[in-house]
């Protein structure tokens, strides 16, 4: 119905105003309501019976929770394939999903070594497949689910989408150093661990319960600890104490706390309880594409499991300028030195484990230069449920679009996180149209093109054009997009990027994005290791005339000096009423057209 609805108002309005966008806002609220009475009926399970099947090991009386995980384990490392099952909550469908990915030789290649000793394998997800969980050109996905296995031992996740009624695999891809979401039982085991330590307890000077946790089902990284670098699934249930944050870093590989951290978050207000209202989101914005037509533009956009919302298929007066374009990661590090923080994942409230969600429709609203409408946002916010308060987070996707060709792909944090030293490092993967085949930067007064796949940090020694060009895209025909580095003058409050630029050739048989992504990197590496490297190294690939991908690191310092605050929150009383102050911090280039 909001495809439908879209598609004809701006066929018929050509144009849209800026006193108009307040009705295109108000429907978008109001399809909540509509998709509520035109859910689809859920598809009935499956009369199959599945011939892999596993018995849960139930430990003897006394037994803690960590000693019934070890039996667990234990068990699955004595049978052929050494996996533990995805076994709560789960109905028949996703129980014979798992069984037919275990079936598979090249989603179970990895289970042993070439001694053919085991590794620890666990079945972390199996989720409704979506359009955003599949590669391109894939489109009966009524009967597939997404299959997210962990191992262990080669910290290595292997995804696939599997056919419930053919009892078939659509396709399996492996993702070296990588780590899906985590299930409740492991978030469960987390926080036993972290408030049975009496490190914990001593360090906030009281036992803490699992209710007061936060952030536990959120990966972290400690340094000179085996997470670092994320080589161990380690989170890190945090709790308050006044104006500071307890950061219990949690080892899941080897079942065991391996230290605490402060940070300061200051002084907040209560906050009201917010409503999600999940089901009606992911009826109306999750499960397929909505079409956007306004003016000269047109794309699709839908909310992903995990990488934000992601855009496709966007064409500038009939001619496609991006395949797609969306937010895989949201990486944060409070210590450069300690290297803790979390790696977030963004998307819809329901079927995925994101730690941050979307609980408020997409919005569209007009962007005016000199007082003039000169195009239009589409955005989306995902939000704790506590923000403002102390580590919970607000996270702002932001596409631009202008009347005379330019877009940008922004990103941005309205704080308040869970410290008042936080970096913040979102990952944007932008796929540009197949005929977009060459990159190019400034540097010695002239354009110099990229060979080979490619990074480069943009710094204090970044050469610019006169009107602050950093790189170009062509088509070979001298007709393409310059990229222009966010150095704070885009009238947002930025503060400039100081970005990575990544690009890796495209490779859609390869699954290096095309569908939702995995957490691809470690939330606190402060070089170049941001996760898009792994689709360049160790041998970069020749770039001249193939399509490519631009990964987009910037890193953002968030500061809550007074007078100075930014990627920050805080919360006041004023008329006995709390409000919210916020100080963002938004980020990403822009691109402009131009032809010979």
């Amino acid at each position: 119905m909001f495809t439908v609805f879209v598609n004809r108002f701006f066929l018929m309005t050509g144009k849209i105003y800026a006193k108009q966008f307040w009705f295109l806002a108000l429907y978008l609220t109001a399809c909540l309501a509509a998709c509520t009475a035109n859910k689809q009926t859920a598809a009935t399970a499956q009369e199959k019976q599945p011939v892999y099947t596993q018995t849960t090991l139930e430990a003897a009386p006394g037994d803690s929770l960590i000693i019934k995980r070890k039996k667990l384990i234990d068990g699955a490392l004595k049978q052929n394939k050494p996996v533990i099952l995805l076994t709560d909550n789960v109905d028949e469908k996703q129980i014979f999903a798992q069984h037919i990915a275990l079936q598979n030789n090249a989603f179970a290649q990895y289970m042993r070594s070439q001694n053919n000793e085991p590794f620890l394998n666990e079945i972390f997800g199996v989720y409704p497949a979506r359009q955003s969980d599949l590669p391109l050109n894939t489109s009966n996905f009524g009967n597939l689910y997404r299959v997210e296995m962990y191992n262990f031992g080669l910290n290595l996740a292997t995804v696939a989408v599997v056919d419930v009624n053919a009892s078939g695999i659509v396709w399996v891809n492996h993702f070296a150093q990588m780590q899906p979401d985590i299930p409740p039982k492991l978030i469960e085991i987390a926080l036993h661990i972290a408030t049975q330590s009496t490190q914990v307890e001593h360090a906030l000077g009281f036992k803490p319960t699992p209710q007061a946790a936060l952030m536990a089902n959120t990966k972290t990284a400690l340094n000179r600890s085996r997470c670092e670098r994320s080589q161990h699934l380690c989170v890190a249930p945090t709790f308050i104490k006044d104006d500071k944050a307890l950061w219990a870093v949690v080892d899941l590989t080897d079942l065991k706390l391996v230290g605490v951290r402060w940070t300061n978050v200051g002084n907040s207000q209560a906050v009201t309880e917010r409503r999600y209202q999940n089901a009606n989101m992911m009826e109306c914005f999750c499960r397929k594409d909505s079409l956007l037509q306004q003016n000269n533009w047109k794309m699709y956009f839908m909310l992903t499991s995990s990488d934000g919302m992601k855009i496709s298929s966007v064409y500038y007066k009939n001619r496609l300028v991006l395949q797609s374009a969306k937010l895989v990661d949201f990486h944060v590090n409070y210590s450069n030195s300690d290297g803790f923080g979390y790696s977030d994942a963004i998307g819809c409230p329901m079927f995925s484990q994101a730690a941050v969600v979307a609980i408020t429709p997409p919005e569209v609203k007009p962007i005016e230069e000199n007082g003039k409408t000169t195009g239009f946002a589409l955005e989306q916010n995902y939000f704790s449920e506590g923000w403002p308060a102390p580590c919970n987070y607000n996270y702002l996707q932001r596409y631009e679009f202008y009347d005379d060709g330019r877009f940008r792909v922004s990103v941005g944090s309205l704080g308040r996180g869970c410290g008042n030293d936080g970096t913040y490092r979102p990952v944007t993967r932008i796929a540009f149209a197949p005929n977009l085949t060459n990159f190019y930067e400034w540097s010695n007064n002239q354009w110099n093109p990229w060979k080979k796949e490619q990074w480069q940090l943009q710094n204090i020694q970044t050469s610019y054009t006169p009107e602050g060009y950093q790189y170009k895209i062509d088509n070979g025909n001298q007709s393409g997009y310059y990229m222009v580095a966010n150095n704070g003058q885009f009238n947002d409050s930025s503060r400039g990027d100081n970005a990575y630029t990544y690009i890796s050739k495209h490779h859609p048989d390869k699954d290096e994005g095309d569908a939702d992504l995995v957490t691809i990197g470690p939330c606190c590496n402060t070089d170049y290791r941001q996760g898009p490297e792994k689709f360049i190294e160790p041998n970069p690939e020749p770039l001249e005339n193939e399509p490519f991908i631009l990964w987009y690191v910037p890193q953002i310092k968030n500061d809550d000096t007074p007078g100075k605050e930014y990627c920050w929150a805080q919360s006041y009383l004023e008329d006995g009423v709390v409000k919210v102050k916020t100080y963002p911090c938004m980020s990403g280039p822009m691109f402009i057209p131009f032809k010979p």
